[in-house]
């Protein structure tokens, strides 16, 4: 087989990788809290957010900007985490995958 039908080959073979990473990532959530665990938010490792939960304790209308940084802290930090895990799992699909002039 030519270097070209190798290259193809792995390239389409890369592609069914990254899809099921993909579609594996959209199920895959992690947790982050703040405040003491009066936030708590749930990410989605495709990059999106699966729930907020908010201690009733915690909502105290004098206290609206420490309850604002709380969600903020945790959102950030959920996110933050997920992006890890993606990242981690496309590097598995295109490991060992160099293009000439490319990396």
């Amino acid at each position: 087989m030519s270097s070209i039908g190798k290259l193809m080959k792995q390239a389409a073979k890369m592609q069914q990788q990254i899809q099921d990473i993909q579609t594996g990532l959209a199920e895959r959530t992690v947790e982050a809290t703040s405040g003491g665990g009066a936030v708590k938010v749930t990410a989605k490792c495709s990059g999106t957010l699966a729930s907020i939960k908010i201690d009733p304790a915690a909502m105290n209308p004098a206290d609206a900007q420490l309850l604002e940084d709380m969600l903020l802290s945790a959102t950030n930090n959920a996110l933050a985490r997920a992006k890890e895990i993606a990242d981690q799992e496309m590097g598995k699909a295109t490991q060992g995958f160099g293009m000439p002039g490319m990396m």
